[in-house]
């Protein structure tokens, strides 16, 4: 088998590893909904954990046996492996909407990703890394507090996962300075990255965690899934000097693909708002709201208590007697 095979073989079984711990992690989120963030207890979320960990270190593997340029735009068919995973293994099937939102959301961004310059390895001095660190914690946290201001489950699922895929991409960016940088006669002098890396990926993984409560698979997945790369790829463009693949043309496909991936993202957005006749009121618990009478719903004839049935046939007998 040759090392471009093997990297392809990789990489596909790198976005099975990964579609299968975000079903699971969908799955143990709608079944523990009072932990949101870390369901320590739940066998399913460590096998996820060690799901997506397997995902990560076939992915790095894969990069070392093949380019970057085949092998970043193939991670982006996480998201087409996981709705008929999903449907086969525990019955979520997905309507036709979001398999279109899945489509466009995975060509866009492979797109996107094979148009990224493949430059020489770069690294960053401490101070930049200190300033993006800053920088990215400043962004999850804007996003993590406007997710808790949304009272839509699928708007709040979606910005915690656009977090998510913040943090994830900028562990990325540190994993890639660590491993430039990296010396074997002193592991010891790059342990600021790998605390990043560390509190990072753990971030990621704790908000993608809760961005699949009440909010279903696809929207969250294919947020996390654009949101990672394009981050890593906008900070190469920025602070590593990387560009695009045939100058300005590229530059004009690579944000078409972009508006692709986007509109991706907003249909799955918008299917997964159409799942529901009854949106929560604002000030009610999304996961708790239940509809009202005089909401337009048949509730169904309301039961009167026995006590005033008693009653009322109490009346009734005495005026008749009288």
């Amino acid at each position: 088998m040759s090392s471009l095979a093997l990297s392809v073989l990789l990489s596909l079984v790198s976005a099975v590893a990964y579609a299968g711990g975000a079903i699971l992690q969908e799955h143990v989120a709608s079944h523990t909904p009072s932990r949101p963030y870390a369901p320590l207890h739940q066998g399913g979320w460590w096998v996820a954990v060690a799901l997506n960990g397997i995902g990560a270190v076939l992915h790095v593997v894969a990069l070392a046996y093949g380019p970057l340029s085949v092998v970043q735009p193939l991670g982006a068919l996480t998201i087409v492996f996981a709705l008929p995973m999903a449907a086969l293994f525990v019955r979520r099937k997905a309507g036709a909407t979001a398999w279109r939102g899945a489509i466009m959301a995975t060509v866009g961004l492979a797109g996107l990703l094979s148009l990224t310059g493949n430059t020489d390895s770069h690294s960053l001095p401490g101070a930049q890394r200190l300033v993006l660190a800053a920088v990215t914690v400043g962004a999850v946290g804007l996003l993590f507090l406007l997710a808790q201001r949304m009272h839509r489950p699928i708007a709040r699922s979606v910005l915690l996962a656009g977090a998510a895929g913040v943090s994830f991409g900028i562990a990325s960016v540190f994993t890639k300075t660590a491993a430039v940088d990296w010396n074997w006669a002193a592991p010891l002098t790059q342990w600021p990255s790998l605390l990043a890396i560390a509190a990072f990926a753990t971030c990621g993984l704790l908000l993608s965690q809760a961005s699949y409560r009440s909010a279903g698979l696809a929207a969250p997945l294919a947020t996390v899934t654009v949101v990672n790369p394009v981050v890593a790829a906008v900070v190469g463009l920025t602070m590593f000097g990387e560009t695009f693949r045939y100058g300005v043309t590229g530059t004009v496909l690579a944000l078409g693909f972009g508006v692709v991936a986007a509109g991706g993202l907003i249909l799955l957005t918008v299917e997964r708002l159409g799942t529901g006749p009854n949106p929560p009121r604002a000030g009610s618990d999304p996961d708790t709201a239940r509809p009202q009478i005089g909401e337009g719903v048949d509730v169904g004839p309301v039961p009167r208590p026995r006590a005033h049935l008693e009653v009322e046939m109490r009346s009734g007998a005495v005026a008749g007697g009288s």
